[in-house]
């Protein structure tokens, strides 16, 4: 079976009636967990990104909690499971500068938590991808928006 492009389901829906788009969409955040964080975070939370990111570091200072006295196998399998987290609710926000703040700051929650980074080269790893990923989307900010955040990058380099 083939699906249409997202061009073909722009224009029917164009097309829908009110009532039937409601009922798609509560359709859709029904069967998915991630359509309905997604739909939560559109209707509710986009227009206070600030409240937004700093829920979402609550969420991440919770699941740090969680960490300590872990042996390194559970330590790599959570410290994965809330970077998947964060990048879940980074892709909801589309807003570059909650990008950053997110990924600096479970970087830091990281340098806090005592991680041992050079003992185990998978979180070596996935913390130097996380520092690639902060360098990259850092370039594409403003530069009077950079010199805000090169400071707490510093801090967990």
């Amino acid at each position: 079976m083939t699906f249409p492009p997202i061009a073909d389901i722009k224009k029917e829906l164009q097309h829908t009636d009110a009532d039937v788009l409601i009922a798609l969409c509560l359709r859709l955040a029904k069967y998915k967990k991630e359509n309905k964080e997604l739909l939560g975070y559109l209707l509710f939370e986009s227009q206070n990104e600030s409240s937004y990111v700093r829920q979402i570091k609550e969420d991440i200072d919770t699941q740090f909690d969680e960490l300590r006295g872990k042996n390194s196998y559970l330590l790599k399998k959570m410290l994965r499971k809330i970077l998947r987290f964060t990048n879940r609710h980074i892709k909801y926000s589309h807003v570059t500068e909650t990008e950053l703040e997110l990924r600096i700051y479970f970087c830091q929650k990281v340098k806090d938590a005592h991680v041992p980074l050079k003992s185990s080269p998978t979180l070596y790893n996935l913390y130097h991808g996380q520092l690639k990923k902060i360098e990259s989307t850092l370039a594409k900010l403003p530069e009077d928006l950079q010199g805000d955040y090169t400071s707490a990058i510093q801090t967990i380099l």
